[in-house]
Formats: structure tokens, sequence, C-alpha cells
């Protein structure tokens, strides 16, 4: 077919390693049915029902327990918590509650685990769920959240972790420009 694509996963790949991304990690679960995945691939969604997507690879040991709950923690990343991204990555073998070790958490409406000391936390209620070949799409309604405003994020570009500072220049934090 004419419109099938000529790309091949390994360039896509590539090409997505250019895109910088705030670092989150996804958790969802319970005792030690917990489980959860770090994630670039989480954006707003709306505001008008405060609401957020998360896409998630269907093969992932999350998807099932997701599934299950239907309530998740969007965990935004602080520029010092690499190593909890690491862990939820698998990077040093962790898999289910196992991810959990090492930092500290609590609850929120949901009951889903919400990190300590993270730069923003979003408790949400899974609405709709897209499923797109390998991957679902989630919408995820926020019941509740919290905010730390004294650190810079934890970013991935190429293949890497970065940081941003925390300053915030004074004139961003002026009103906004009505047209």
């Amino acid at each position: 077919m004419a419109d099938e694509a000529l790309i091949g996963d390994t360039e896509f790949r590539l090409s997505m390693r250019h895109l910088a991304g705030a670092v989150s990690v996804i958790t969802v679960g319970d005792g030690q049915d917990r489980t959860g995945f770090t994630a670039t691939s989480v954006s707003s969604f709306s505001a008008e029902r405060p609401s957020v997507i998360v896409s998630v690879n269907k093969a992932s040991s999350s998807w099932p327990t997701l599934q299950q709950y239907g309530c998740f923690c969007v965990n935004v990343l602080a520029a010092d918590q690499q190593h909890v991204a690491q862990s939820f990555a698998g990077i040093d073998g962790r898999r289910g509650a196992d991810r959990y070790d090492g930092a500290g958490w609590y609850r929120l409406r949901t009951g889903a685990a919400a990190l300590e000391k993270a730069l923003t936390v979003l408790d949400c209620k899974l609405e709709t769920v897209f499923q797109h070949h390998s991957h679902a799409i989630l919408i995820g309604h926020i019941c509740a959240m919290e905010i730390r405003q004294d650190v810079g994020p934890l970013l991935y570009w190429r293949g890497g972790y970065h940081e941003l500072p925390a300053a915030v220049d004074e004139r961003c934090l002026a009103e906004p420009i009505r047209q």
C-alpha cells in the first residue's frame, strides 16, 4: 500500500531520542501486587476535567495491574530522583513491588503510591483506554495532586538523564498576557 510507513523502528526510536521529556514513574497496585514503570510519555489532556494521558506497552507487566485496579499515580521526578527512574525501568533487575525499595511512599485518594519529594504527583482514576498496536493510551482523571516547587525536574534526552535547575526567572511568574 502507498500509505504504509517506510520508516523502520530503529530510525523512529533514534528520532524520538531527540525529544526531551520529563521523567515520571507510573505506580499502580497494592501490597505485593504493586508494580510500575518509568515513562516519558505523559502529557496533560484537559484542564476542564483535569486529566492526563499516559502510554503503556501492553507487553509491560504493569498493563494487567492497571486494568485490574483502575487507578494509577503519575510521579513526576525531581532532579535528584534518577535512582527511582532506573529502578522502575528495571535497570537493576527489579520487578514488581521490589521497584519501590529505596524511596518513601504515601497514598492519596485512589490508594496508588505517591512518591515522597517528587516534583508533582497526580493521583488518577483510569477513565478511558485506547488500544493501538503494541500500546495502550490511558486517560486518567486527576483525583488528587501535590506540587513541590523548590527543586528542578529530571529530564530524559538522547538516551540519558539530565537536570534543570529549580531557579525560575521571575518574569515568567508575571500575569499572563490576555488577547
